[in-house]
């Protein structure tokens, strides 16, 4: 399969094609999203909450981003590499938004980097993109300030605040978003705002109308079971499979079943014969 490019992107919102992309925070599980034929993978900085079990997004650092953005670079071959730039890593000031930026395509390998709506953000996205970084932008909740911003939940839900919305996507796209996450707003506006937008939106929570959609990974398969979005449709129930398969080992194990033969090697007679006469060895053979 051909790699994934920003401009295959843009070609599949003009042709009504759906754009798919998931979360993905090591190199066993990049590769097989790599290999379902993903178009996006998102190294979130949801990892805070499913993999390093924070309570929020927000104590996620540049270093714990770029540690889980390397080993996802190993196994994705085709699709879009894209990293979440953490809390406060592009709301300090311009300058230190680009270099860090930059040190996700430097040291990782990522293709492009996504930043929440902040006031004030324009001016930022514009110099990431003008230093050759390709962004994508995210409205609606933006998690890294839910709980200054009265929480997490449906955003976008006055004539006032979705026209507020409307036009953060729209300022984005003007200053060189070429992709934008609509994240739990209103299905109408999330699909008022992929008409106006000339570049693909991508939902999540959202209603069916965006050019694409997202989960987090852990959610659709059932590995983080803190609490589940409305939103979220699981595919699997890899959390119960796995306390299934530890379970069964840990009976084995004490029942003497695990290791058997068939999972055991042993040393050559002859050898095991040298073995004992040079150690004098009292172990009985077999």
């Amino acid at each position: 399969m051909e790699k994934i490019s920003i401009a295959d992107l843009h070609e599949r919102k003009q042709h009504g094609g759906k754009l798919t992309m998931l979360t993905a925070y090591d190199y066993p599980l990049a590769t097989l999203l790599d290999a379902a034929g993903l178009d996006i993978i998102l190294v979130g900085d949801s990892l805070g909450m499913v993999v390093l079990g924070y309570e929020t997004t927000t104590p996620v650092t540049m270093e714990d981003m770029l540690h889980h953005a390397k080993a996802v670079r190993r196994g994705v071959a085709r699709a879009l590499l894209v990293a979440d730039m953490p809390f406060l890593s592009f709301r300090a000031s311009t300058a230190e938004a680009v270099k860090h930026a930059g040190r996700f395509v430097q040291e990782a390998g990522c293709e492009a980097v996504k930043i929440e709506w902040k006031q004030g953000i324009e001016d930022t996205a514009k110099a990431i993109v003008d230093a050759g970084i390709p962004v994508m932008g995210h409205v609606g909740l933006t998690p890294q300030t839910a709980a200054s911003e009265g929480g997490f939940g449906l955003r976008g839900k006055e004539a006032e605040s979705a026209a507020r919305i409307l036009a953060q996507a729209v300022s984005l796209q003007e200053v060189g978003c070429f992709a934008m996450v609509l994240e739990c707003i209103p299905d109408v506006l999330a699909r008022e705002i992929t008409r106006r937008l000339a570049i693909p939106t991508i939902g999540i929570g959202s209603g069916p109308w965006c050019d694409g959609q997202v989960l987090v990974t852990y959610d659709l398969l059932g590995l983080f079971d803190r609490f589940t979005p409305s939103f979220v449709k699981r595919y699997a129930d890899l959390s119960r499979t796995i306390r299934e398969a530890a379970d069964a080992f840990l009976r084995d194990v004490k029942a003497g079943v695990f290791p058997g033969k068939e999972h055991t090697r042993t040393m050559p007679p002859d050898e095991f014969a040298k073995f004992k006469k040079g150690t004098g060895s009292l172990f009985p053979e077999g």
